[in-house]
């Protein structure tokens, strides 16, 4: 029995996965952790698995396309190891349907991880508050349809034409080998191989799913069918590749259809397919040289991917790239940080002030900044969740005695949205800040389109342009998430920098100064319509003295550049660049400054405040009865100190680049506790702090859901599932956050 099972072809076959194409295997391995939430949690990438989302909803629909998402993938891999290894099994030459006999026999991987997808996703869903327990069955059966379509339609094509290619064109086909010298060669050397590479297998699985043993005449018909069972099959692979890319290049021609913008994970997987697809065509025919090929390749596309055909920069749409760039040089920065514009700077940020003042109508009110720090679209939300609590208190007399955003990444992305909104509220009365319609507004999928985006066009040659401000933009993921922000939100943001100009200056509403890291060396660039130099050196501007200038001033670097016109959505994405989902952009200067997400170097917008409060301290004195800083954090700022057991080998590798990744918030907020005390205890009027952190352990510690569910961490990313935005709605009801708004409801009484 035990040696029945031993020599079965699907016992057989996974052993020479795992001797021969472990790579393959760990393919699967690595989407079997994605699914039990061992790898990408805090990405929320097994969410994006488990939860895809298709046209801004979880449905049957967005099921149905993992179903077959996953079907394409799974043939992928059949298909690849079919081509790389069907020859050493020379019984399958003999059958009516080789291929398929293979694929059946070549399940139990493929079947132990649907097995545990459908399992994991179910669950998942149970968990997920739906408004019925139906609803689950009906993403089942979604997938379900998804993967019966997806590989009736493929089985039924080799069905097709295996009976073609045998039946009518074996001849041609033969014909066709004689000619190419090369495909010929390769066939028969493949042909020698298996002499010497012949598999012991005793039994296989049949189309009725029942153990059929292996004929033992196998020999006098293997020589005879070979060549053509190879060609065929080589040829199908080849057909279903180019019919995958071609699918994939048509996507991307109307990639702006949303109908046409597939689940993230989807994207996901036929990128996946694509890839081990090419592994199996590279291997066939480029056999003993695949490798050497491939780390060729590999070096040529790197030599050549500065070339100007390939390497296209990401453009911050509204600049104007056609003119002379802009000098990139210490001289250029130190002439824009003249004590003469510092001045002017500030004396033009002093009549800000004085305008904020006369409105709010008191003699020494409250000068009330916010920060809030950055983290995907969960600190978005976030940020806008205690905006509109802040706005609730005295009918929003809190917003009205706020003069400065600051903040990034998602943080900035909430202010902004919040700002926009209140301004319209203040000519509409109809506009209500407190609507909850903006909470879907900002929380809203915003990922499909980034990864849709990379499979289906920055993979491949941008080639297609928009129009921005009458001038010509190419098409990238950038754009991609831009355009979707800007849907989501109904168009609201989509405006020059410009258009803010007079609101901020007549203190409508608070400045908000975007940053962005200069990864070029480490600076900020800060983005506004009204130029803030001072944020970028001392506050007397001493040319003489021997100090690295800590910002640019993008208005005032990038004038000739058309700088007033830069859009500002593409300002909020230059700090929300998260590496790799929306790429850097690269502004015309020299040489090229390059821009990232401002987290990296303060996620938190406190060092912006405290920086702002610090240089107009005086008028600060003079005219208000202190500054109280809000911040709006999407961490629990004081943690329980984990426990640190001994480490393991891997773990003492990879530990030390763990520690700085997991304690760069703590690092930072430390940095930030001591700054904020120094001033607080050295300026000339009270400086108070207000905390609203999102934690939603607190949540479930304090039992404030009514039920036993367990909150769940919102992963950072640009899409949040229902439990997550669950977790981020009732974090506000914390003791803690509910503390701070009697706090600051206090100081307003």
């Amino acid at each position: 029995m035990i040696q029945s099972i031993w020599y079965s072809f699907p016992v057989q076959l996974l052993f020479l996965h795992l001797r021969k194409n472990l790579a393959l295997i760990l393919v699967w391995g690595l989407l079997f952790a994605i699914v039990f939430e061992g790898v990408g949690v805090t990405l929320g990438i097994p969410f994006l698995f488990l939860d895809p989302e298709y046209l801004h909803e979880v449905s049957w629909l967005s099921f149905m396309l993992m179903g077959i998402g996953f079907a394409v993938f799974t043939m992928a891999f059949h298909m690849t190891t079919y081509i790389m290894d069907g020859r050493r099994y020379s019984f399958l030459a003999i059958l009516k349907k080789p291929f398929i006999h293979f694929c059946i026999n070549n399940s139990i991987v493929p079947l132990l991880f649907y097995l545990a997808y459908c399992i994991r996703f179910v669950t998942f869903q149970l968990q997920n508050d739906l408004d019925s327990e139906w609803r689950v069955v009906s993403y089942f059966s979604g997938f379900t349809l998804g993967s019966l379509l997806s590989y009736g339609l493929i089985f039924g094509y080799f069905a097709f034409t295996n009976k073609d290619f045998f039946v009518i064109f074996a001849g041609t086909l033969d014909r066709r080998l004689r000619k190419v010298a090369f495909t010929r060669k390769n066939v028969i050397s493949r042909y020698k191989d298996l002499k010497n590479n012949s598999q012991s297998v005793h039994s296989f699985l049949n189309i009725r799913m029942r153990f059929e043993p292996v004929r033992p005449d196998i020999s006098r018909f293997h020589a005879a069918k070979l060549l053509k069972v190879f060609d065929q099959n080589h040829l199908n692979l080849f057909l279903i590749q180019v019919f995958l890319i071609f699918i994939v290049v048509i996507l991307g021609l109307f990639k702006e259809q949303a109908i046409l913008q597939l689940p993230a994970a989807m994207s996901g997987l036929l990128l996946l397919a694509i890839l081990v697809m090419l592994v199996g065509a590279v291997s066939f025919w480029l056999r003993e040289w695949a490798t050497v090929a491939v780390f060729a390749a590999i070096i040529l596309l790197n030599y050549f991917s500065n070339f100007s055909f390939l390497n296209r920069p990401h453009e911050a749409f509204g600049l104007d790239y056609k003119v002379e760039p802009a000098s990139y040089t210490l001289e250029k920065l130190d002439s824009l940080l003249h004590p003469d514009t510092l001045r002017k700077d500030r004396e033009h940020t002093i009549q800000i002030l004085s305008n904020w003042k006369k409105k709010t109508g008191e003699d020494k009110p409250k000068l009330v900044m916010v920060a809030s720090s950055g983290g995907g679209q969960r600190s978005a939300l976030w940020t806008f969740v205690v905006l509109q609590h802040l706005y609730e208190i005295h009918d929003g007399k809190i917003l009205t005695h706020t003069e400065f955003f600051s903040g990034a990444s998602g943080g900035v992305l909430g202010e902004a949205f919040f700002r926009e909104i209140y301004l319209r509220s203040l000519d509409n009365p109809s506009i209500d800040p407190r609507d909850s319609v903006y909470l879907d507004q900002i929380s809203a999928d915003n990922l499909n389109p980034i990864i849709f985006s990379l499979l289906v066009n920055d993979l491949l040659i941008r080639n297609q342009y928009f129009e921005y401000n009458g001038r010509k933009y190419l098409k990238d993921r950038g754009y991609a998430f831009e355009q979707q922000l800007n849907e989501n939100t109904f168009g609201v943001l989509d405006k020059p920098l410009k258009a803010y100009r007079e609101a901020e200056f007549s203190a409508k509403i608070p400045l908000l100064p975007v940053t962005s890291l200069i990864t070029n060396d480490g600076r900020k660039l800060v983005i506004s319509p009204h130029s803030m130099s001072y944020l970028g050196t001392s506050v007397k501007g001493q040319l003489g003295v021997d100090e690295k200038k800590q910002s640019i001033d993008f208005l005032r670097f990038f004038k000739n550049q058309d700088a007033e016109n830069l859009r500002f959505l593409t300002a909020i994405r230059m700090s929300a660049t998260f590496p790799f989902i929306t790429p850097n952009v690269q502004l015309p200067s020299e040489p090229a400054m390059e821009t990232m997400d401002t987290g990296l170097s303060d996620n938190f917008g406190i060092q912006d405040a405290l920086r702002f409060t610090y240089v107009f301290q005086d008028w600060i004195r003079e005219n208000t009865s202190g500054v109280v800083l809000v911040t709006i954090r999407d961490s629990e700022k004081s943690m329980e100190i984990p426990p640190s057991p001994i480490p393991r080998i891997a773990e003492k590798i990879f530990n030390p680049l763990k520690n700085i990744y997991s304690n760069w918030d703590n690092v930072q907020t430390i940095q930030n506790e001591v700054l904020f005390n120094y001033m607080a205890e050295s300026m000339p009027f009270p400086l108070d702090k207000i905390e609203f952190e999102y934690a939603p352990e607190l949540v479930q510690n304090e039992e404030l859901t009514g039920s036993q569910e367990n909150m769940q961490r919102a992963s950072l990313n640009w899409r949040l599932t229902a439990r997550e935005k669950k977790s981020i709605l009732m974090s506000i009801k914390t003791r803690k956050n509910q503390e701070s708004l009697r706090k600051i409801r206090a100081l307003f009484d």
